[in-house]
């Protein structure tokens, strides 16, 4: 296991508030990290945490740990089912309330992640965002972000780029400490768990013709 102190590039004081949040969380949530685990094993089996590479900062790949939410059942030619017939009633709550993400905390304490910044996408992705888009990789991936108070799988994919690279330019460790009060606000209130039709979000296909470009100031999010 790599611990990275310091990303190159990555401002001190944010750095030493992920590594202070997700120590002491890592110990004060232990007890539900036991139990989430137990029922994963008696519910799935093992393994009790999915493993997936992601793009993190300046794209460099990772391994992201979440907690399991679904079945490996396949149909009778070895294929995964679809995740709607995979995902049980204990996934949906975990995911409802975002404690399938609690093992990122270690991702965080590792270095690969920060509390707070764009959601790390799938790996696919990285060659279909616009010039702009790929902006969201200049910082650390997080837990949560300023896309997931402001909609998170309610809006479109260009909404959560543009709020994504607004994040990016205008960091500070206040905006990073409001986007953590709200986000247990949102995460009380299940908000914007998933778009119509699908259990979270609809996959991302590129950028129609003519977009992908931010939008208007006036449009912007007020921090």
């Amino acid at each position: 296991m790599t611990f990275v102190i310091l990303p190159k590039g990555i401002p001190v004081i944010k750095r030493v508030l992920d590594i202070i949040i997700s120590f002491l969380a890592l110990i004060v949530l232990s007890p539900l990290f036991l139990i989430i685990s137990i029922i994963v094993v008696i519910q799935y089996g093992p393994p009790i945490v999915f493993k997936q590479n992601r793009p993190g900062y300046q794209g460099q790949i990772f391994t992201i740990l979440k907690f399991r939410t679904m079945h490996n059942r396949t149909d009778e030619h070895g294929n995964l089912l679809p995740d709607a017939q995979r995902l049980t009633k204990f996934g949906r709550f975990l995911r409802a309330t975002s404690l399938d993400e609690l093992p990122e905390l270690i991702n965080v304490l590792k270095g690969e992640m920060s509390i707070v910044g764009p959601r790390p996408l799938l790996v696919e992705y990285l060659d279909r965002y616009s010039p702009h888009q790929f902006r969201r990789h200049e910082v650390l991936p997080g837990i949560t972000g300023w896309a997931q108070i402001h909609g998170r799988n309610a809006i479109t994919w260009q909404e959560k780029f543009d709020l994504d690279v607004w994040y990016v330019d205008n960091w500070s460790i206040w905006l990073d400490l409001k986007t953590i009060l709200l986000t247990i606000v949102k995460v009380l209130r299940r908000e914007g768990i998933s778009q119509p039709g699908h259990e979270t979000a609809e996959p991302f296909f590129g950028n129609p013709p003519e977009t992908g470009d931010p939008l208007p100031s006036e449009h912007q999010p007020k921090a």
